[in-house]
């Protein structure tokens, strides 16, 4: 797929997240990447992974690196291979409800870390909002944004986390740029654990809805400023809802 003006856009089943893998511990990564693209809900309970030639082939993996990943995976219970002609991988793993005991574990995992993850996250997802409002859109990748924010104000409490990160996600890929994407993607999944843990509320999820909202008509309208400040804006509540529940 290309963006108007002839630069690739990140294809939008996890691109942002099956880059080339570049570091020496190619299995780790391997498995890495997969985890993060089941946890942040670009793939959800049931649907089926890129086939294993086009994931190596993706990542820069060999075939059997990448099926030893899966092996990994599938001992842990998030993924599943299945045989026959409508056979593939499968995402097993289901997004766990909310725990106070999972959000202090989470919280205790990231120690002194929390602001700086939080500050990250403002400044790369703004950056990033910013950067989808001045490119021109193909209507198909504005169709996308648009598909991608009726999903979200659609979900319920239980799909709400993963579609909100598939939302994040799909306007960090409307960049065009990989490096931005694939930041935004290891940001989320720094904040994931933490996210999870705390309960989503209705008057939450209204709020919320109104800032995506914000966004989306922003980023397609072209207006940079206001993408800018709906992003600001959405990001500050979430993190002030973070350290209330934290308080």
């Amino acid at each position: 797929m290309d963006i108007a003006g002839g630069d690739p856009l990140i294809d939008w089943a996890g691109g942002a997240i099956f880059r080339p893998v570049r570091t020496g511990n190619t299995f780790e990564e391997t498995v890495e990447r997969i985890l993060a693209a089941v946890k942040l809900g670009v793939f959800g309970y049931g649907d089926r992974l890129p086939a294993e030639r086009e994931l190596a082939v993706r990542m820069g993996v060999s075939r059997e690196t990448l099926r030893e990943a899966l092996r990994s995976l599938q001992a842990a219970g998030c993924v599943e291979s299945r045989r026959g002609r409508y056979g593939g991988t499968f995402v097993t793993y289901r997004l766990p409800p909310p725990d106070p005991a999972d959000l202090r574990r989470a919280v205790e995992d990231l120690g002194a870390g929390l602001e700086d993850a939080l500050t990250y996250r403002l400044v790369l997802e703004t950056g990033a909002a910013e950067q989808a409002a001045r490119r021109p859109l193909a209507e198909e990748h504005r169709a996308h944004l648009r598909d991608r924010l009726a999903a979200l104000e659609a979900a319920g409490p239980e799909d709400y986390r993963r579609l909100d990160s598939r939302f994040h996600l799909a306007i960090a890929e409307l960049t065009g740029s990989p490096s931005l994407a694939a930041g935004v993607a290891q940001s989320r999944m720094r904040l994931n654990d933490l996210l999870n843990a705390i309960p989503v509320l209705d008057r939450n999820i209204e709020h919320a809805a109104l800032q995506h909202r914000a966004m989306a008509d922003a980023i397609l309208a072209g207006d940079v400023a206001a993408a800018r400040r709906a992003t600001e804006e959405h990001l500050e509540g979430t993190a002030a809802l973070l350290r209330g529940f934290l308080g």
